[in-house]
Parts: C-alpha cells; structure tokens; sequence
C-alpha cells in the first residue's frame, strides 16, 4: 500500500511538472502575443522525461565538460527549453566560463518572452542564455550540429581517456519535428551519423504531422522511419508522447544501443489538452488566445485564472531528480578529473587550454616562411605546408573536408594524423563526403565541444555552407573555414565553379572574418590570426594558381596583414598620387602595375587589404594613414564582384572586377578577357590622374 501511495505521489507530481511546462509556454506566448504554444504542451512530457530521469547534466555548472547535450532543434519551440532550465535551476555562466550564481533564466525573463533583452529570446540563442547549447531555428540546424557533438565526444574520448579515466562518456540528444526531417541538411547530417555509427546520439522525432500550413500530407508522405532504417539507425516507436512509461523504455533501449544511433519516433498531437485547436496547425505559430487557454487549463485540471503559476514542489522535484543526479555526477567527474591531472599532467593541461579556447604555449614557433620566390607557390599549397607544421602543436585541431581534400590541401600527413572512421575514432582527418551544409553544422557542433575545426572546399560551393557559417558568426565561435580555388583562376571548369559573388556575400555576415591572402608569408600570417581568435570564425580564402613569392626585404612585411590592410609598397617621399587595392593573387598584378609607374615617374601606394573585416577593426587614425582621404586616385582590383569596393575606392575612384559570369577558359585568356592585366590597371591610374 505504501509503495502504491508512493508511486501514486510520484506519478501526481510527475504530472505536475509537465502541466508547469505546459502552462507556463501557452502564458509566455499569450504574454508576448507572439510563439509557438503547440510543440511545448505536446512535448512537455518527453522533454520531462529525458531530463529528469536520464539527462547527466548539472544545473549549478552548465558548461560541465562531460554533460550530456540536449539540442532543441525544433527552435521555435523555444518556451520548452526556457521552462525547463527555470525549473531546474540552471545557474548563469558569462563569457569568461565564470559562474554567476544566478538563474540562466528566471521568471521574469520568461514574463518577457521575446521582449528586448530577455534571456527568454525567439528562438534558443547560444552565449545568450546558459544553457542553450547552439543557436537554432532554421529547421534542420539543431540536429545536424547535434552530430558534431557527438563526434566530438567520440574523438575525445579516443584522444583523452584512459583505463579507469573515462573522462568523455557524454550522449547528445536532439529534440526534431517535421520541418527538420524535411530539410536536406538534416538528411546530409543523419546519412553520415549512421555511416559513422555513432552510437552516443539519439535524435527525438515529434511527430505531430502539423507545419504551418496545415497537414503534413500537403508536402511529404514519406516513411520517414524507413527512411533512417537506411541510414543505418536504431528506430523505435513512442505511440503516445504523454506515456512516461514508454518514454522511459525508449531512452533505455538507445542507452542500451552500442553500435548505431538512435531515432525514437513519438506520436504527439501539437496543443495538447487545447479543445479547439489541438492537431492543428493554428496551435503552432499562434497564441492560443485566453479563452483557449483557460479552457485547456481547465483540461489539465489548473486554476484557469492563473498566470505564469510555478508550484514550489514542481521546483523541488527537479531538484530531487535531475539536480541531485547532475550534482552527484559533476563532483565525481571532478575528483576524477583531479586523480587523472596527478597521473596524465600533460593531457589535463591539453584538457584545460581545449575547454578555454586556449593555445599551447609557443604553438606560432612551428610555422614555417618561405623565401622570395617568382614562381611562387598556389595559395593552397602554401596552407597545407603551414597546416600540416602547426597542427602537431595543437592536437585539437581537426579536421576535413567535403571529398575534395586531395584539391584543397586540407589532409593532415604527418604521421599519426589518421582518419577518423567507424571503426577508428582516434583520426584527425575527417571525411564528411559531398554535405557542404552537413559539413559547416557539424564544424559548430564540434566547435561548440570545445575542439578546434576545420572543414574545406571550392569557394563557389560555400554557398552550399552558407546557413551554418552564419549561425557559426552568430554564436561568436572560432570554426576555420578553408575555401580554395577563389577566383575565375579556375579555368576551364567554367562559370558554375568560378566564383564570382562568393566574397562579398561572405564579407556581408556581421562577425566573421574574410582572409584572401596574396602570397605563401601573407597564408602564414592568416594562419597565425585564425588560429589566435576565440569568438569570431574565420573564412581562409585560396587561390589554386601559383602566386608569387613577394620579397620582403624590397616590400613590407607580411605580420602586416593582422591590421587587414597595409602599405605593400609606397612612394618613395610616401606622399602618392594614386593607391592601387588589391586582395590575394591580384596583389602581384598591382606589384606590376606599381613597378611600371614607378618608370613612367608616377608615385603610386599598393594596399594589400587581405582582410576588410581585421582592417575596419583598426583605429581610424591607422586607416586614415593607409587610406589618406586627399588621396582620391583609387582603383581596386579583384577577381570578383566589384560589390562593397567603393566604400574604399570612393565615389571617383575606380573598381576592376567581375561583373558578370566567367567563362571557360585557360586562365591566361580569361585573364586577358576580363581586364586582369597590368595595362588595365595602368590605364585606370593615368585616367584618374590627368
């Protein structure tokens, strides 16, 4: 009788969390007269579940190394998160990794749900509410950054763990709906999650058969667990989201599972409990209105009147559970982390650094120079030889691309280096096949894991990438996109792999910075300034083509290019009638131009400008003294659009670039069609001059 009452006890106050969930996201929404109420009251009993009885995660230390990961992809349903991490007291860590003490998210922040300000944003937003653990809301973001964490886990575990150390065991688990199975990211992501057999990730399929538009069946008939049985994953079924029994049983068996990952598919209906607007799509992107919602809390047995209304024993119950749990798990993590330092020094100070994005110490004595070379080496060359110098140096740094190392020069060859595989988790090339967008979303959830990534391809296809590389730019992480075959110097593949607006379309994301370096000293350079940022990602853009060596004893030296500007070469009394601006290999071509002026007694300014981002950094004295404003004589050169230049070239300065489509064409001759020549050049200056 007892352990009946018990279990009855248990069952009322189980009942009563999820209530509280669902309570408090149907409030926030009406509040802010703007939401998304139905995915959180019909997940509300899921997302309880894996948090209360399985979630390893401490609510006083939400950035613990070897919590468990839980990615709300299904973004919009943001109040499901915020309800959660108010209930279960998830602290506040600010920027430094210093915990504050206070709630990631209180009551009020919920109260101004959406509200400037709020910790309670649209969506969950990374490095704005402890807790979060990515940025989503593009559909499809969340659950293929989740398989970056999950490789990362992998990896780490591979690279740190010893016998009666295991310091990475973490699972990672992604909360989905219907939008993110259609997207093809998340098919990109899941097809090579079951090529990897990542066991450690359990993607949580809501499927309550309802977008915006209204039923599902509008657009998508698909079996969508076949579909994942292909992958090669574990799928299981939930048929009723509110059977915590049932949910239990699932989250076993995936715990159980050692050889795969996991899709458990649950049956829900979006707004539950509400009378008029349960399974349909006007409870998705809507508030509920109040009669609607006194009526649906009259369903769940609530005071209909009250508002934003938490039970001290809802409190109480996170408590007993998750948080005993999580605390429990934290501290013997931590004394086994301290044992492990007294045993492994050298690998808990790799730790240490990895989990505050530091580098080891004199990591820059490994990069090479290279010496004065007419020839030169391509862009991309120059990278692997600097890639393949430091990456000894810092056994974090990881990485791929997507199939065409071999072309960008992206494989890591020293020996020891590896492959990462199913069946060797210890690699540090990573293979992520033809998944451009898979590729970026996972480079953020390894970034996200503390490691240091990379992921590489033709600069044209970066528009494949483009999605995650701003949400990497959003969130202020330092993941290492490497982009080759920058220019129309791609010959004869022709216009499709020319890239021609690929720059300025990186260029225009706030936060993330653009380098195009002009010779082998300027990629080392690049290299040095990626590697020393910790909140901004960093776009390394290569030329296939050989560029010249410059020398630098005749011109300035190329640690210059940390300002994203500088004087290449100068007049000679440094007062010039013209300045020529050019980025990468078009930098040679002004080196001509300035040459053969330098004859004709016309004294002119080279600016290799690398980086527009780094250069609008500086002060504005420092910008002013490379870009004198009485100089108005301006032409820039690039083998792209002209689209941004004129903010330096003015409005009488002139810009040479791309302003249509390439063709396919030996280099020389698209060259000479295109205007790239030093005569071009010559002629723009003497123009301006006369």
């Amino acid at each position: 009788m007892v352990v009946q009452t018990q279990i009855a006890d248990r069952t009322q106050v189980d009942r009563l969390c999820i209530d509280t969930i669902r309570t408090l996201s149907m409030d926030a929404v009406q509040q802010a007269n703007s939401g998304h109420p139905g995915t959180p009251m019909a997940m509300a009993p899921v997302a309880f579940c894996l948090w209360q009885r399985f979630l390893r995660f401490n609510p006083d230390d939400p950035i613990w190394a070897n919590r468990d990961r839980f990615v709300l992809s299904i973004g919009h349903a943001s109040m499901l998160l915020y309800s959660l991490l108010h209930l279960t007291g998830v602290k506040a860590v600010d920027a430094k990794y210093e915990q504050l003490g206070e709630l990631a998210v209180t009551l009020d922040d919920i109260k101004r749900f959406r509200q400037l300000d709020s910790k309670c944003p649209g969506h969950p937003e990374y490095r704005w509410t402890s807790g979060v653990e990515t940025t989503t809301g593009p559909l499809g973001q969340g659950v293929a950054t989740s398989v970056g964490m999950a490789i990362a886990q992998q990896w780490l575990a591979q690279h740190f763990n010893r016998p009666q150390f295991e310091l990475f065991t973490y699972d990672v688990y992604a909360l989905c709906g219907d939008g993110c199975m259609m997207e093809g990211v998340a098919s990109e992501a899941a097809s090579l999650a079951g090529h990897l057999k990542l066991a450690n990730l359990c993607w949580i399929y809501d499927s309550n058969r309802i977008t915006i538009e209204g039923h599902t069946e509008l657009a998508c008939s698909e079996d969508v667990g076949t579909r994942f049985l292909a992958y090669g994953w574990n799928v299981i079924r939930v048929s009723d989201a509110n059977d915590l029994d049932a949910l239990a049983k699932a989250f076993q068996t995936f715990k159980q599972t050692d050889d795969r990952p996991t899709l458990m598919i649950v049956d829900s209906h979006i707004g539950y409990g509400a009378p008029h607007k349960q399974d349909t799509s006007a409870a998705h992107g809507e508030p509920l209105g109040e009669d609607e919602i006194r009526l649906t809390k009259r369903s769940y047995g609530w005071q209909e009147d009250a508002k934003f209304l938490v039970p001290e024993s809802v409190r109480e119950h996170f408590q007993a559970g998750l948080g005993q749990r999580g605390q429990a798990l934290h501290q013997q993590w931590m004394h086994l982390f301290t044992e492990y330092a007294l045993q492994y020094p050298d690998l808990a100070d790799q730790v240490q650094k990895m989990q505050h994005r530091q580098l080891p110490d004199r990591w820059e004595t490994a990069l090479p120079s290279f010496a004065a070379d007419r020839k030169g080496v391509s862009g991309r060359d120059a990278s692997a030889q600097v890639l393949n110098a430091i990456a000894p140096q810092i056994p974090w740094l990881i990485g791929g691309s997507a199939d065409l190392a071999p072309s960008t020069k992206t494989r890591l060859t020293f020996e020891g280096a590896g492959d990462f595989s199913a069946s060797d988790r210890s690699g540090r090339n990573f293979h992520f096949g033809i998944r451009e967008h898979a590729m970026g979303a996972i480079l953020n959830g390894l970034s996200l894991s503390k490691v240091r990534p990379y992921g590489s391809g033709f600069l044209i296809f970066s528009d494949y990438g483009r999605p995650p590389i701003r949400l990497a730019a959003l969130m202020e992480i330092p993941v290492i996109y490497i982009f080759t075959h920058d220019s129309i110097g791609v010959g004869e593949d022709g216009p499709t792999h020319q890239p021609v607006e690929q720059l300025s379309s990186l260029r225009s994301i706030p936060g993330l910075i653009v380098l195009r370096p002009a010779d082998a000293n300027e990629v080392v350079e690049a290299w040095r300034v990626i590697l020393e940022l910790n909140h901004q990602p960093a776009v390394l853009i290569l030329s296939r083509q050989p560029l010249p060596t410059l020398d630098r004893t005749q011109y300035a030296p190329a640690s210059d290019l940390a300002k994203g500007a500088y004087i290449l070469a100068d007049a000679d009394d440094g007062q010039p009638d013209a300045i020529l601006l050019a980025t990468g290999s078009e930098v040679s071509l002004c080196i001509q131009a300035y040459e053969q002026l330098k004859t004709e007694g016309i004294n002119v300014r080279v600016v290799s400008m690398p980086s527009w981002e780094l250069f609008e950094q500086q002060s504005q004295a420092y910008r002013d003294f490379v870009l004198p404003s009485d100089v108005t004589a301006r032409v820039s050169v690039e083998q792209s659009t002209t689209f941004g230049w004129e903010r330096y070239v003015g409005l009488t300065g002139h810009s040479i670039g791309m302003r249509t489509f390439g063709s396919s064409a030996p280099l020389k001759d698209l060259q000479q069609k295109f205007g790239f020549t030093p005569d071009r050049l010559l002629a723009a200056v003497k123009a301006q001059l006369k």
